[in-house]
């Protein structure tokens, strides 16, 4: 990694380096011991759980070039001993020394957040620079405090745009991923109902979302969903008008001719200013409507034609746990299950509504929801069992509202059951189920819905 001595890593996060070849330059960076290469460096990073600093002697006997560390490593034995830089606390450190090394690079940095859709966005915009561009690209979840820094550091010098997932849930958070990112491009999704717990209110969301502007490039862009309530309010940062996109001709870029294919994709036609050109956007459900029309947008500020934006939507791949469409064993499975607030359960529930099969809903907790949470769990159930949903299964403490509005509101057209624990679901999803059913499982991460599309897929 250019620049990236020990001798200035230690400098630039104010540690002290403990042996070592103060010119070596490392070659990656890493917080999980079992992923080191030869000279990476090694964040000991003490979590609830696990503490990095056990790690340290298996980390250097691995090929590790140095640690990042706030004590004096326990070595094991003589031949595990390595060099290390001490630092008062090691996560603040790997955001001073990615904030350095984004400082010594020179290509484009692009910065997505937003309420709902942050992963679907940054599959679009990735797919769509990919036509003309060597892209870095945020893996899995790797958006928060410690995966943006980590994140940063995979760009190498092959890489022309990176394309950076940015994920808050608190204020001054995002002040401190835009130190790091200093993006050049921002795109906001939308401010939705998510975080509320410590946000407080979308007004809030706004405000913790907006400190993306804090660090972002002067020159820069910044690309805006212009149908969204809150942030169509912004109408200057610093001291430009922002690119907006949406289905309202009134934006820079929007959308007409919209044909739905179901659960297949759907045919648009897209405006941008350099042009107007159909396109098939091949993941359903309308809200990847709006993830095509911000990689469009994209794409025109980095100098894309129109032939180039419209190959790079038409080869977007889905994503695990991310509106995946699974066939197997004669059912569809809409694996949406990686996370979930009131928004995106409702584009979900939209989006099962037009399967022409039995549709059967999974839907568990959604976290961080705040005081309100027992309403708008009662909302989601309501809103499902007035789209007809045939059979609407509620998982978890939260999901006894959601089942109980269900069977309210359902005029008896919804078979609802609600069960306390994901454990007991599992045993009987064979009796709930049948060949032919298009089953959507949706939940936030932490409820591990993931086991049941595991159970459904075997």
């Amino acid at each position: 990694m250019k620049n990236m001595t020990l001798k200035n890593i230690a400098g630039c996060c104010h540690g002290r380096l403990i042996g070592g070849r103060e010119e070596l330059e490392i070659a990656g960076a890493v917080m999980d011991s079992r992923q080191i290469e030869k000279d990476f460096l090694f964040f000991a990073i003490k979590g609830e759980r696990v503490d990095g600093h056990r790690f340290i002697p298996q980390a250097m006997k691995q090929g590790a070039a140095c640690a990042v560390c706030e004590r004096v490593p326990e070595w094991e034995e003589k031949e595990a001993e390595g060099p290390y830089i001490l630092v008062e606390n090691v996560q603040k450190a790997m955001q001073d020394i990615a904030a350095f090394y984004r400082g010594t690079l020179s290509i484009p940095v692009i910065g997505i957040t937003g309420s709902v859709g942050k992963t679907s966005t940054k599959e679009f915009i990735a797919a769509v620079l990919s036509q003309k561009y060597r892209v870095l690209k945020t893996r899995g979840n790797y958006n928060n405090e410690l995966g943006v820094p980590l994140t940063l550091m995979r760009i190498r010098e092959e890489h022309e745009v990176a394309v950076v997932e940015m994920g808050i849930n608190h204020f001054g958070e995002m002040h401190r991923l835009s130190r790091m990112a200093a993006p050049d491009i921002v795109v906001m999704t939308n401010i939705g109902d998510c975080h509320l717990e410590a946000l407080g209110s979308r007004e809030g969301i706004l405000r913790a979302k907006s400190e993306i502007f804090d660090f972002s490039k002067e020159s820069g862009t910044v690309i805006i969903n212009g149908d969204d309530d809150m942030l169509s309010g912004i109408r200057e940062v610093h001291k430009k008008a922002p690119v907006t996109f949406g289905k309202n001709k009134s934006n820079s870029c929007y959308v007409t001719d919209i044909h739905s294919k179901g659960l297949f994709g759907t045919e648009i036609r897209l405006h941008i200013p350099s042009g107007d050109f159909q396109t098939e956007i091949p993941l359903p459900g309308e809200h990847m409507v709006y993830n095509a029309l911000a990689a469009a947008a994209v794409g025109e500020a980095l100098g894309l034609s129109t032939e180039e934006i419209r190959a790079g939507i038409a080869a977007v791949k889905p994503t695990a746990g991310r509106s995946n469409l699974l066939r197997c064993n004669d059912r569809v499975i809409l694996d949406d299950c990686y996370n979930a607030n009131p928004v995106s359960m409702c584009a979900a529930l939209d989006l099962l509504a037009r399967a022409d099969t039995r549709k059967v809903a999974i839907l568990g907790d959604m976290f961080e929801l705040g005081e309100d949470a027992e309403k708008l769990h009662g909302e989601v159930g309501s809103y499902a069992a007035k789209l007809g949903i045939d059979v609407i299964i509620c998982v978890g403490e939260l999901s006894e509202n959601m089942a109980r509005e269900a069977e309210e509101n359902g005029s008896g057209r919804s078979r609802v059951y609600y069960y306390p624990e994901k454990e007991v679901l599992l045993q009987e999803l064979e009796r709930l189920t049948k060949p032919g059913d298009t089953v959507l499982v949706k939940a936030s991460h932490g409820m591990d819905f993931g086991k049941i599309v595991e159970k459904l897929k075997g």
